[in-house]
């Protein structure tokens, strides 16, 4: 395990960033903590982020502060195949590793995270996790629930505009030129990079689709789950989330109304605070809220 800028900032909050662990497959997982120095147990929080996301994009870090404060100990990462890497975790300058990524790579991956932290972060800080709260953004989303699903001791489940299933827009022809050609290109409309996706990430789906077929799970979802989606987002239609809730009755479904998929945020976030952010800033509370809020487990 390799450590970068660990700090205790002027307002007393231990950040630890870039902490590389060995990710499922070849490449590292890059890590960042956040929380208050404490003797007491803690609550902790993993976000998961999304489909051409990564761990320092946007307002993620101001968010991370945010939570800290609030008493949460929290970890943002980047999956190992994300497209990034170790020195340049900000930018997308590997994109053949972001060809060879996959839905059950990043399952595995955000499970040795949550090993790390129970195993690794929590001794070494002295610090003990009573509560496992997951976020999901996005594709993110889609990991979060299906991880959730397998993973008992993940407590509490959010999703921030999270899809509904992981085959999206595939259609015949789609995937008979995919298969062809081996590969298929998506546009990074903030970078302008020609993203590959290598024809495996279909055949990893259909051969693990008893881990990833979301219509299948989300009704099996027995932690406590709160969906929360804007009502204009123009990259996940909001009805993702009426049929997460329709699937999964007992969930908690918020539509935030006029935000878009990143809740009025944008990279790079130059600003300290959401104050020019209220979708996000309305995210951030309800979801401290939610896992802050007594409930049972029924798991």
């Amino acid at each position: 395990m390799k450590r970068k800028n660990n700090t205790l900032n002027k307002d007393c909050m231990i950040i630890q960033k870039n902490t590389l662990i060995k990710g499922a497959a070849t490449l590292p997982i890059g890590i960042d903590v956040y929380h208050k120095p404490t003797t007491k147990p803690l609550a902790a929080v993993i976000l998961a982020h999304g489909f051409k996301g990564f761990k320092d994009w946007g307002a993620w870090d101001c968010m991370a502060r945010l939570f800290a404060e609030a008493g949460f100990l929290f970890v943002k990462f980047n999956f190992s195949h994300n497209g990034t890497s170790p020195d340049k975790p900000d930018e997308f300058g590997n994109l053949a590793s972001f060809g060879l990524n996959n839905y059950s790579l990043e399952m595995d991956d955000l499970g040795l995270v949550i090993d790390w932290l129970y195993e690794t972060y929590a001794p070494k800080a002295a610090l003990t996790i009573k509560q496992l709260n997951l976020i999901g953004h996005s594709r993110g989303g889609g990991i979060a629930i299906a991880k959730t699903y397998e993973d008992a001791r993940i407590d509490r489940l959010c999703t921030w505009a999270a899809i509904n299933n992981f085959d999206r827009g595939w259609h015949e022809q789609l995937l008979k030129d995919w298969k062809k050609q081996g590969v298929y290109y998506v546009l990074n409309g903030r970078t302008k990079q020609q993203m590959p996706l290598n024809y495996q990430l279909v055949e990893n789906y259909y051969a693990h689709r008893n881990r990833l077929d979301l219509g299948v799970i989300v009704p099996k979802i027995q932690q406590p789950w709160l969906i929360i989606h804007g009502s204009t987002d123009p990259a996940v239609s909001v009805s993702n989330a009426t049929d997460l809730h329709q699937w999964n009755p007992n969930s908690q479904l918020l539509i935030i109304e006029g935000a878009n998929h990143v809740f009025g945020t944008k990279h790079p976030w130059n600003n300290t605070d959401l104050t020019t952010a209220p979708h996000a800033q309305q995210l951030i509370n309800e979801t401290i809220n939610f896992f802050t809020t007594p409930t049972n487990k029924t798991s």
